[in-house]
Protein backbone atom coordinates (compact mmCIF):
# COMPACT_ATOMS: atom_id res chain seq x y z
CA UNK A 1 0.00 0.00 0.00
CA UNK A 2 0.80 3.99 -0.47
CA UNK A 3 0.69 7.29 1.38
CA UNK A 4 0.80 10.10 -0.57
CA UNK A 5 2.10 13.24 1.69
CA UNK A 6 2.18 16.80 1.91
CA UNK A 7 4.52 19.08 3.28
CA UNK A 8 3.62 22.13 5.41
CA UNK A 9 5.30 25.60 6.23
CA UNK A 10 9.28 25.81 6.26
CA UNK A 11 9.51 23.94 2.62
CA UNK A 12 9.45 26.54 1.04
CA UNK A 13 11.99 28.13 -1.04
CA UNK A 14 13.11 31.01 -4.08
CA UNK A 15 12.97 29.40 -7.19
CA UNK A 16 10.02 26.78 -6.05
CA UNK A 17 7.85 25.26 -9.37
CA UNK A 18 9.93 27.29 -11.71
CA UNK A 19 11.66 24.11 -13.59
CA UNK A 20 8.70 21.93 -13.21
CA UNK A 21 6.26 24.85 -15.03
CA UNK A 22 8.67 24.91 -17.57
CA UNK A 23 8.50 21.48 -18.20
CA UNK A 24 4.75 20.76 -17.59
CA UNK A 25 1.78 22.03 -18.58
CA UNK A 26 -0.60 21.00 -16.11
CA UNK A 27 1.77 22.35 -13.18
CA UNK A 28 2.28 25.64 -15.40
CA UNK A 29 -1.80 25.88 -15.16
CA UNK A 30 -1.80 25.24 -11.25
CA UNK A 31 0.34 27.46 -10.78
CA UNK A 32 -1.80 30.32 -13.16
CA UNK A 33 -4.77 29.05 -11.44
CA UNK A 34 -4.05 29.70 -7.86
CA UNK A 35 -2.24 33.55 -9.30
CA UNK A 36 -5.91 34.24 -10.64
CA UNK A 37 -7.50 32.87 -7.60
CA UNK A 38 -5.73 35.15 -5.25
CA UNK A 39 -5.42 38.21 -7.19
CA UNK A 40 -1.54 38.35 -6.91
CA UNK A 41 1.38 37.26 -8.51
CA UNK A 42 2.08 34.40 -6.50
CA UNK A 43 3.72 32.12 -8.82
CA UNK A 44 6.34 34.79 -9.21
CA UNK A 45 7.03 35.44 -5.88
CA UNK A 46 7.94 31.77 -5.82
CA UNK A 47 10.28 31.80 -8.58
CA UNK A 48 11.88 35.16 -8.11
CA UNK A 49 11.72 36.02 -4.33
CA UNK A 50 12.78 38.06 -2.42
CA UNK A 51 12.62 35.34 0.22
CA UNK A 52 11.42 37.84 3.20
CA UNK A 53 8.15 38.13 1.54
CA UNK A 54 7.99 34.41 0.65
CA UNK A 55 8.34 33.44 3.94
CA UNK A 56 5.60 35.40 4.80
CA UNK A 57 3.01 32.90 6.34
CA UNK A 58 0.21 34.42 4.05
CA UNK A 59 2.21 33.37 0.64
CA UNK A 60 4.51 30.50 1.87
CA UNK A 61 0.93 28.28 2.53
CA UNK A 62 -0.65 28.85 -0.79
CA UNK A 63 2.48 28.48 -2.37
CA UNK A 64 3.98 25.35 -0.87
CA UNK A 65 -0.01 24.41 -1.41
CA UNK A 66 0.44 24.97 -5.16
CA UNK A 67 3.97 23.59 -5.72
CA UNK A 68 3.02 19.89 -4.11
CA UNK A 69 -0.55 20.40 -6.73
CA UNK A 70 1.89 20.73 -9.50
CA UNK A 71 3.67 17.99 -8.91
CA UNK A 72 0.65 15.62 -8.25
CA UNK A 73 -1.02 17.06 -11.49
CA UNK A 74 2.29 16.56 -13.82
CA UNK A 75 2.00 12.81 -12.06
CA UNK A 76 -1.46 12.58 -14.17
CA UNK A 77 -2.97 9.81 -12.21
CA UNK A 78 -6.44 9.13 -10.35
CA UNK A 79 -5.46 9.59 -6.87
CA UNK A 80 -7.27 6.37 -5.37
CA UNK A 81 -5.53 3.93 -8.46
CA UNK A 82 -2.30 5.20 -6.77
CA UNK A 83 -2.61 5.69 -3.61
CA UNK A 84 -5.09 4.17 -0.32
CA UNK A 85 -4.30 7.11 1.87
CA UNK A 86 -3.31 10.99 2.16
CA UNK A 87 -2.20 12.83 4.80
CA UNK A 88 0.00 16.20 4.97
CA UNK A 89 1.58 18.73 7.69
CA UNK A 90 -0.35 21.44 8.64
CA UNK A 91 -0.91 23.29 5.85
CA UNK A 92 0.24 20.20 4.31
CA UNK A 93 -3.37 18.67 4.92
CA UNK A 94 -5.11 21.38 2.82
CA UNK A 95 -2.85 20.10 -0.20
CA UNK A 96 -3.77 16.38 0.89
CA UNK A 97 -7.18 17.37 0.74
CA UNK A 98 -6.81 19.41 -2.69
CA UNK A 99 -5.37 16.59 -4.25
CA UNK A 100 -8.18 14.06 -3.23
CA UNK A 101 -10.47 16.43 -4.27
CA UNK A 102 -12.47 17.26 -1.43
CA UNK A 103 -11.34 21.30 -2.18
CA UNK A 104 -11.37 22.80 -5.80
CA UNK A 105 -7.87 24.35 -6.16
CA UNK A 106 -9.01 27.40 -5.97
CA UNK A 107 -10.95 27.37 -2.84
CA UNK A 108 -7.89 25.59 -1.48
CA UNK A 109 -5.84 28.51 -2.22
CA UNK A 110 -7.85 31.44 -0.84
CA UNK A 111 -8.29 29.14 2.28
CA UNK A 112 -4.54 29.30 2.77
CA UNK A 113 -4.36 32.77 2.03
CA UNK A 114 -6.38 33.50 5.04
CA UNK A 115 -5.68 30.69 7.26
CA UNK A 116 -2.16 32.40 7.11
CA UNK A 117 -2.81 35.92 7.81
CA UNK A 118 -5.49 34.99 10.31
CA UNK A 119 -2.66 33.02 11.95
CA UNK A 120 -0.39 36.16 11.55
CA UNK A 121 -2.84 38.34 13.26
CA UNK A 122 -4.25 36.17 16.21
CA UNK A 123 -0.94 37.15 17.99
CA UNK A 124 0.96 40.60 17.95
CA UNK A 125 4.14 40.09 16.80
CA UNK A 126 7.19 39.39 19.38
CA UNK A 127 4.62 38.21 21.65
CA UNK A 128 4.90 34.55 20.45
CA UNK A 129 7.73 31.77 19.83
CA UNK A 130 8.22 28.20 19.05
CA UNK A 131 11.04 26.20 19.66
CA UNK A 132 12.23 22.93 18.27
CA UNK A 133 13.32 20.34 20.82
CA UNK A 134 16.01 17.72 19.55
CA UNK A 135 16.41 14.55 21.33
CA UNK A 136 13.12 14.59 23.13
CA UNK A 137 10.12 12.40 22.60
CA UNK A 138 6.58 13.49 23.30
CA UNK A 139 6.30 12.86 26.60
CA UNK A 140 9.51 15.13 27.81
CA UNK A 141 8.25 17.94 25.51
CA UNK A 142 4.91 17.99 27.19
CA UNK A 143 7.33 17.74 30.81
CA UNK A 144 9.52 20.58 29.44
CA UNK A 145 6.72 22.83 28.27
CA UNK A 146 4.31 22.28 31.63
CA UNK A 147 7.77 23.34 33.74
CA UNK A 148 8.38 26.35 31.57
CA UNK A 149 4.85 27.93 31.16
CA UNK A 150 4.69 29.52 34.67
CA UNK A 151 1.09 30.51 34.26
CA UNK A 152 1.97 31.29 30.51
CA UNK A 153 0.84 29.29 27.19
CA UNK A 154 3.58 26.72 26.46
CA UNK A 155 1.99 23.53 24.71
CA UNK A 156 3.54 20.79 22.30
CA UNK A 157 2.69 21.98 18.77
CA UNK A 158 4.05 19.40 16.11
CA UNK A 159 4.94 15.78 17.62
CA UNK A 160 7.01 15.25 14.37
CA UNK A 161 8.90 12.05 14.86
CA UNK A 162 10.48 10.14 18.04
CA UNK A 163 13.36 12.61 18.57
CA UNK A 164 11.51 16.06 17.47
CA UNK A 165 9.04 17.86 19.10
CA UNK A 166 8.31 21.46 18.40
CA UNK A 167 6.49 23.59 21.07
CA UNK A 168 4.63 26.69 21.04
CA UNK A 169 3.51 29.61 23.36
CA UNK A 170 4.29 32.77 24.31
CA UNK A 171 7.71 34.11 23.70
CA UNK A 172 8.79 34.23 27.44
CA UNK A 173 7.60 30.48 28.02
CA UNK A 174 9.47 29.45 25.36
CA UNK A 175 12.82 31.50 26.17
CA UNK A 176 12.69 29.36 29.47
CA UNK A 177 12.04 26.06 27.76
CA UNK A 178 15.16 26.85 25.68
CA UNK A 179 16.65 27.72 28.73
CA UNK A 180 15.62 24.40 30.53
CA UNK A 181 15.03 22.11 27.99
CA UNK A 182 19.10 20.32 28.13
CA UNK A 183 18.75 19.63 31.73
CA UNK A 184 15.56 18.35 31.53
CA UNK A 185 16.84 16.00 29.06
CA UNK A 186 16.57 17.23 25.66
CA UNK A 187 20.19 17.05 23.19
CA UNK A 188 19.04 20.71 21.91
CA UNK A 189 16.21 23.42 21.88
CA UNK A 190 16.35 25.42 18.78
CA UNK A 191 14.64 28.64 18.65
CA UNK A 192 12.31 28.23 15.24
CA UNK A 193 12.26 31.26 12.59
CA UNK A 194 8.27 31.67 12.92
CA UNK A 195 6.44 35.23 12.39
CA UNK A 196 3.84 33.29 14.97
CA UNK A 197 2.96 30.81 17.46
CA UNK A 198 1.61 28.12 15.54
CA UNK A 199 -0.71 25.35 16.90
CA UNK A 200 -1.25 26.72 20.26
CA UNK A 201 -4.25 28.03 21.99
CA UNK A 202 -3.09 31.25 21.52
CA UNK A 203 -4.05 30.76 18.09
CA UNK A 204 -7.99 30.66 18.60
CA UNK A 205 -8.92 34.22 16.81
CA UNK A 206 -7.43 31.97 13.79
CA UNK A 207 -9.65 28.82 14.16
CA UNK A 208 -12.30 31.09 14.89
CA UNK A 209 -11.72 32.69 11.49
CA UNK A 210 -11.53 29.46 9.49
CA UNK A 211 -14.52 28.20 11.22
CA UNK A 212 -16.36 31.32 9.94
CA UNK A 213 -14.26 30.81 6.26
CA UNK A 214 -14.70 26.58 5.58
CA UNK A 215 -18.39 27.18 6.15
CA UNK A 216 -18.93 28.45 2.88
CA UNK A 217 -16.85 26.60 1.07
CA UNK A 218 -17.95 23.28 -0.58
CA UNK A 219 -15.97 20.17 1.06
CA UNK A 220 -16.80 16.81 -0.38
CA UNK A 221 -15.62 13.36 0.35
CA UNK A 222 -11.99 12.84 -0.11
CA UNK A 223 -11.16 9.71 -3.15
CA UNK A 224 -9.21 8.16 -0.06
CA UNK A 225 -8.97 8.99 3.75
CA UNK A 226 -7.18 11.44 4.79
CA UNK A 227 -5.08 10.75 7.74
CA UNK A 228 -5.99 14.02 10.25
CA UNK A 229 -3.21 15.71 11.94
CA UNK A 230 -5.55 16.24 15.03
CA UNK A 231 -6.90 12.53 15.78
CA UNK A 232 -3.98 10.86 13.47
CA UNK A 233 -6.64 8.79 12.10
CA UNK A 234 -8.34 8.37 8.95
CA UNK A 235 -11.49 10.28 8.01
CA UNK A 236 -13.60 10.43 4.84
CA UNK A 237 -16.87 12.37 6.04
CA UNK A 238 -16.53 16.41 5.36
CA UNK A 239 -18.35 17.43 8.13
CA UNK A 240 -16.13 15.55 10.36
CA UNK A 241 -13.11 16.99 7.95
CA UNK A 242 -14.12 20.56 8.43
CA UNK A 243 -14.28 20.13 11.96
CA UNK A 244 -10.99 18.69 12.23
CA UNK A 245 -9.36 21.90 10.07
CA UNK A 246 -10.87 24.29 13.05
CA UNK A 247 -9.34 22.45 15.45
CA UNK A 248 -6.13 22.11 13.97
CA UNK A 249 -5.34 25.48 13.89
CA UNK A 250 -4.78 25.58 17.94
CA UNK A 251 -4.40 21.86 18.29
CA UNK A 252 -0.88 19.35 17.90
CA UNK A 253 -0.07 18.31 14.66
CA UNK A 254 -0.07 14.25 15.80
CA UNK A 255 2.44 13.50 12.35
CA UNK A 256 4.54 10.83 14.58
CA UNK A 257 1.33 8.91 15.39
CA UNK A 258 -0.30 9.66 11.41
CA UNK A 259 2.54 7.90 10.23
CA UNK A 260 2.98 4.80 12.48
CA UNK A 261 -0.72 4.15 12.18
CA UNK A 262 -0.45 4.45 8.48
CA UNK A 263 2.03 1.87 8.44
CA UNK A 264 -0.18 -0.33 10.93
CA UNK A 265 -2.92 0.00 8.42
CA UNK A 266 -0.35 -1.54 5.82
CA UNK A 267 1.33 1.49 4.00
CA UNK A 268 4.55 0.07 2.69
CA UNK A 269 5.67 3.53 1.10
CA UNK A 270 5.17 7.11 1.49
CA UNK A 271 5.33 9.41 -1.21
CA UNK A 272 6.12 13.14 -0.37
CA UNK A 273 5.09 15.40 -3.35
CA UNK A 274 6.41 18.99 -3.50
CA UNK A 275 9.69 18.25 -0.78
CA UNK A 276 12.11 17.01 0.86
CA UNK A 277 10.77 17.60 4.37
CA UNK A 278 8.56 14.57 5.50
CA UNK A 279 10.88 11.56 4.13
CA UNK A 280 13.42 11.92 6.78
CA UNK A 281 10.88 12.10 9.50
CA UNK A 282 9.13 8.75 8.22
CA UNK A 283 12.18 6.89 8.34
CA UNK A 284 12.63 7.71 11.70
CA UNK A 285 9.35 6.97 12.70
CA UNK A 286 9.09 3.40 11.08
CA UNK A 287 12.66 2.67 9.33
CA UNK A 288 11.33 -0.38 7.10
CA UNK A 289 9.05 1.98 5.33
CA UNK A 290 10.39 2.52 2.24
CA UNK A 291 10.17 6.71 1.04
CA UNK A 292 10.00 8.65 -2.14
CA UNK A 293 10.43 12.54 -2.38
CA UNK A 294 9.06 13.97 -5.49
CA UNK A 295 9.61 17.14 -6.43
CA UNK A 296 11.36 17.64 -9.97
CA UNK A 297 10.15 16.27 -13.14
CA UNK A 298 13.01 13.37 -13.44
CA UNK A 299 11.30 12.26 -9.73
CA UNK A 300 7.38 12.80 -11.14
CA UNK A 301 8.55 10.49 -14.38
CA UNK A 302 10.62 7.77 -12.51
CA UNK A 303 7.64 7.70 -10.11
CA UNK A 304 5.17 7.62 -13.05
CA UNK A 305 7.36 3.99 -14.20
CA UNK A 306 7.01 2.83 -11.09
CA UNK A 307 3.57 3.33 -10.09
CA UNK A 308 2.22 2.83 -14.21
Amino acid sequence: MRAFIFPGQGSQAVGMGAALAGASVPAKDVFAEVDEALGQNLFRLMRDGPDEELKLTENAQPAIMANSIAVFRTLGVRLADVASFVAGHSLGEYSALCAAGSFDLASTAKLLKLRGQAMQQAVPVGQGAMAALLGADLALAQKIAEAAAQGEVCTVANDNDPSQVVISGHKGAIDRAIAIAKDMGAKRAVPLPVSAPFHCPLMQPAAEAMRDALGYVVLGPPAVPVFANVTAQPESDPDTIRNQLVEQVTGMVRWRESVANMFDAGVEEFVELGGKVLGSMVKRIVPDAQVTSVVTIEDIEALAKEIA
